[in-house]
């Protein structure tokens, strides 16, 4: 809540890596819709590892762990589980197959509700606010725990987790601030909040997938998050440290813990490029894309807006399909390399 209310008194200020990383994402949005649409059955089965991948990191980072020999019995299949680690494998996945199959999920109290049922199995409390307070913890290497920070008491949580959804809501509808922006300071926020007597990490990491699904960006599909912030979790640690210090104030700094989620959506896309980039395009599929990108252009555009649109397209193929549509769909206004374009209807 703290942070999206900075967000929304407009008391923050845009760091530079954030605008990198913001700039870099943009174009990796444009080369996600050319990818997706290559192919299906090679996507088909980066979609199944990622599932299996989630679901054994997040629990993993919580030092929930299950035999190797079972994983693929326990995520893909619906045996007998044995012990309650298979319970929360199995529950995770579940939550993960509610959200891959209704990405659109709106972000809801009863959704976040849902999702920590769903990922906590039969658990006494699954789906219900804690009832006393709850202190976030950082499990050390050497298996010692330490408080990190001291969670919303109980009986404000409930509101504070209300608030925070509907200031996610109304800021993502007057669309001032970054989407991507957005979903992070969300996730900060609801980790200061703390909602759950245990499993906040895990419907954190669940809500991280949700809201990059409602913001368009679909690799998480294809990708595990999880695992990069596994594969990362000293940064996590330490960002969600240095961002949540004085956030019951709201006089903390988001950025640090902003800029790292920012880097693992930023690592998934590189990692989703290198696996489906190998891809051959169909014949007609790059047309396709610049066609699609040119579409979405609401004000006159240059040639280097359709290069930064379609990342992984050549100078030659856009000119070309400029080219193509001149007089029917768009027009020129101007000379060289320089000039701007309009669509004509």
């Amino acid at each position: 809540m703290k942070t999206l209310e900075l967000l929304q008194n407009r008391s923050l200020q845009i760091p530079l890596n954030i605008s990198w990383y913001l700039s870099d994402l943009g174009q990796s949005q444009g080369l996600q819709e050319l990818y997706i649409r290559q192919s299906p059955q090679r996507l088909k089965t980066l979609r199944e590892h990622a599932i299996a991948q989630s679901a054994i990191s997040s629990n993993r980072i919580e030092g929930v762990q299950i035999e190797r020999s079972r994983v693929g019995t326990v995520v893909f299949g619906n045996p007998p589980l044995k012990d309650r680690d298979e319970e929360e494998v199995a529950g995770y996945r579940d939550a993960l197959n509610l959200i891959h199959a209704e990405p659109r999920l709106p972000l809801s109290e009863t959704n976040i509700m849902r999702l920590h049922k769903l990922c906590r199995g039969q658990i006494w409390d699954a789906g219900k606010y804690k009832e006393k307070p709850v202190d976030i913890i950082e499990l050390l290497p050497n298996g010692e725990r330490r408080i990190r920070f001291q969670s919303v008491p109980p009986s404000e949580t409930p509101s504070q987790l209300c608030r925070s959804i509907e200031l996610w809501e109304t800021l993502s509808v007057e669309r001032g601030v970054s989407a991507l922006i957005l979903l992070a300071a969300f996730n900060l926020d609801f980790l200061c909040i703390h909602p759950f007597r245990d499993g906040n990490g895990r419907v954190s990491r669940l809500l991280l997938l949700q809201t990059c699904y409602l913001a368009g960006i679909e690799v998480g599909r294809y990708v595990s998050l999880e695992r990069l912030i596994e594969e990362h979790r000293e940064r996590y640690y330490e960002t969600l440290e240095q961002s949540s210090h004085r956030w019951h104030q709201g006089k903390h700094d988001p950025w640090p813990y902003i800029g790292y989620l920012l880097f693992i959506i930023k690592k998934a896309y590189d990692e989703f490029e290198q696996r489906a980039g190998a891809i051959t395009a169909p014949r007609g599929e790059k047309t396709a894309f610049v066609e699609a990108a040119i579409k979405r252009q609401t004000e006159e555009f240059r040639v280097s807006d359709l290069q930064k649109a379609c990342p992984g397209v050549s100078l030659d193929l856009i000119r070309k399909v400029l080219k193509h549509l001149k007089g029917t769909e768009v027009e020129c206004l101007g000379r060289g390399h320089s000039a701007r374009w309009r669509k004509l209807n």
